[in-house]
């Protein structure tokens, strides 16, 4: 963490996202309760289909029409509770002091318009920075590592790399001088090279601003080196939050656990790789208790009965009946 303060910038409490404004209807997400401190960096990991991209986008209230009837709860940015914003106040802050960087940068580039026309609109959110419009351009290129940043503002996003194309994705991101930044997968069209250089990238720049950030992916490898704190989400609901280093050292839930034994390491090859057997559940069967029960090593009666509760305040958090450090202190 680059920078401390005395409350969040961003506090999400109890926040759900179901399919619709109808109570009953299946949720995506529900009971999230996070907290985001200025100059953190926060790891948001889990499965496809589990509720990461979908709590990445409640929090800029970009999900889709029917998604966002169905969103609850309250999301404080700065002590305001952007779920009761005015559309205007809204549109202000979402694009300018939160910022999101997509897993696909052909996604967020409009192909239509040159680099330079898409750069100038993200620097005129920004009346705080000095220099013309040119100069800002060229700069915010410059600062993300793209050579020949002038010759660059003539280009179309497809006389570029992938590699090159997240890149000024990241520069029209951080010309807008973001408090928070949500990275949704933001390396997965990389190669290793230029994921390397790109999270390095973030790193500086996150630093210099003192922005918080929150970094969705499922690469274990990228949180341990990004990171200060993770998220683990397990069909729509956060079951194990805590500091990397305790999560990675001594996971508490059963679903961490088989994550990481599932990432292969140099010094350890094994002949197979371990798996979590079965499959996440659908946001329409989602069974009763805890929801990792079907395939879970140490499900009991309990668990597949009542529902744990994950206490959010501790540093530490687990949703599991017979978490993983019960187990060591009974052995």
């Amino acid at each position: 963490m680059t920078e401390t303060s005395n409350a969040p910038l961003l506090d999400m409490r109890n926040v759900g996202v179901r399919l619709g404004a109808d109570p009953q209807s299946p949720a995506l997400i529900e009971n999230i309760d996070l907290t985001m401190w200025p100059g953190e960096t926060v790891g948001l990991v889990g499965e496809s289909g589990s509720g990461k991209t979908t709590l990445g986008m409640a929090l800029v209230r970009l999900l889709p029409s029917l998604l966002d009837k169905g969103l609850s709860g309250e999301i404080f940015y700065d002590g305001r509770d952007i779920l009761k914003m005015r559309k205007s106040e809204l549109t202000q802050i979402r694009g300018g002091e939160i910022s999101m960087i997509l897993q696909d940068p052909m996604a967020s580039l409009n192909p239509i318009f040159t680099i330079g026309n898409q750069l100038r609109e993200g620097l005129r959110l920004n009346a705080t920075a000095s220099g013309t419009m040119e100069e800002r351009a060229i700069a915010a290129l410059e600062s993300v590592r793209i050579p020949s940043p002038k010759a660059r503002l003539d280009n179309h996003p497809h006389q570029m790399s992938g590699g090159m194309r997240q890149r000024v994705v990241g520069a029209i991101s951080l010309t807008r001088a973001a408090r928070v930044l949500i990275a949704d997968e933001p390396t997965t069209s990389l190669d290793v090279t230029i994921q390397y250089q790109f999270l390095e990238l973030l790193k500086d720049l996150q630093k210099r601003a003192g922005m918080a950030m929150l970094f969705i992916t499922h690469d274990f490898g990228v949180v341990a080196k990004m990171c200060d704190r993770v998220v683990v989400m397990y069909a729509g609901q956060i079951v194990e939050q805590g500091p990397v280093r305790d999560i990675f050292k001594r996971p508490r839930h059963w679903y961490t656990r088989a994550l990481l034994d599932s990432v292969p390491t140099v010094d350890h090859a094994p002949d197979r790789l371990p798996t979590i057997p079965g499959s996440p559940p659908t946001v329409a069967a989602r069974p009763p208790g805890c929801r990792f029960h079907p395939r879970c090593a140490n499900a009991q009666a309990k668990c597949r009965v009542d529902m744990p509760r994950l206490d959010a305040t501790e540093s530490h958090g687990v949703r599991c009946w017979y978490p993983l450090d019960s187990q060591r202190s009974a052995a």
